[in-house]
């Protein structure tokens, strides 16, 4: 049902779609059970975004949470926990995610203005309070400034480098068993308190779908998959993303073998076949790891059609356009003909 919210025409607070092009009743299934949990970190500028699809996952899918992530335009400060020791990297504890909230300002990230029980994004059993055991100071465009870890060597005196700490086994073991991440950032140099932008959960068996040197196929993935991150963004924001948050980088990086190209492609610029929206690449991951629940594909026909609105805007927008150009370029009658008419 639509609703004024900040808008002079309706908006569903659903979808975040106007009225007339609301996505809810073409979701016949919502809230289909994947048994796989999404983590979506999506750019704080994409979420108004008339094509952005996260809010068709959000909408479609159970096991879905959303942290909203900014740019660093100053600096930004993480601090990595582990879980607690007894989970292995082959457990079986899953996210209990916030289920049935739709796409609304609550799975917007977690900052210390909307945490209402101060818990991260994603909860798990055997989650403990505890000192970090990365700690690390991130500047603009994903610039170490300082990094510290429980691995490292005393005299160790590299340049900080995330890669120091995939270089130890014992980190490796330690991280596959699950750890929770924050960030908190300071929006201005001249600001003393630093805000706290998420924290998230992030189990064992987690992998991150992004495309890098680093990168494999689901045959390359040595345990089951559990829980899929996803970046939400143009290409160059989702680069910007990963950029500045360097713990992703200590995860498994799964790569789509989709040689496919986007239905975005009609609207909205993609680089290359194989690179795909949102709600695509959740869609084609969970089938590729072996998660496909009835109903699945159908929310690429949501996404279509969601497209096919945007396409019909834009045609309508020009139309406009030319006939006011029309309009406005058309001579004018002499004056002496007109008065004597």
């Amino acid at each position: 049902m639509a609703a004024k919210i900040n808008s002079k025409r309706p908006i569903c607070p659903s979808c975040s779609k106007p009225a007339r092009t609301c996505l809810c009743s073409r979701i016949p299934n919502r809230g289909l059970e994947n048994k796989v949990g999404i983590t979506i970190l999506q750019h704080s500028l994409e979420r108004k975004h008339p094509l952005n699809s996260t809010r068709i996952a959000t909408l479609g899918l159970k096991n879905v949470a959303v942290a909203s992530v900014s740019d660093v335009n100053c600096e930004a400060q993480l601090v990595i926990r582990l879980l607690e020791s007894g989970l292995d990297r082959h457990g079986s504890e899953s996210l209990d995610f916030e289920q049935g909230l739709g796409y609304r300002e609550t799975l917007m990230g977690v900052n210390s203005k909307k945490k209402t029980k101060g818990d991260p994004i994603g909860t798990i059993a055997g989650e403990k309070e505890e000192d970090g055991v990365v700690t690390a100071t991130i500047g603009k465009y994903g610039l170490i400034d300082s990094l510290t870890h429980v691995w490292m060597s005393q005299t160790d005196s590299q340049k900080p480098n995330f890669d120091h700490i995939l270089s130890s086994p014992q980190a490796l073991d330690a991280l596959a068993k699950g750890f929770v991440v924050k960030r908190l950032q300071k929006r201005q140099a001249s600001e003393e308190d630093e805000e706290e932008e998420f924290e998230i959960v992030v189990p064992p068996r987690s992998v991150l779908l992004f495309p890098s040197e680093r990168s494999v196929g689901v045959g390359e993935i040595d345990f089951e998959v559990k829980n899929l991150i996803v970046l939400d963004g143009t290409w160059a924001k989702a680069k910007r993303m990963y950029n500045e948050n360097p713990w992703l980088k200590l995860l498994p990086h799964l790569k789509l073998e989709v040689e496919k190209m986007s239905l975005y492609s009609e609207v909205r610029q993609q680089p290359k076949i194989g690179y795909l929206s949102t709600i695509e690449s959740i869609v084609y991951s969970l089938k590729a790891v072996g998660d496909n629940p009835e109903g699945l594909e159908g929310l690429l026909d949501v996404f279509e059609s969601m497209v096919g609105d945007q396409r019909e805007c834009k045609d309508e927008r020009l139309r406009t356009a030319s006939l006011f150009s029309t309009v406005k370029c058309k001579p004018s009658m002499p004056n002496c003909l007109s008065s004597s008419l």
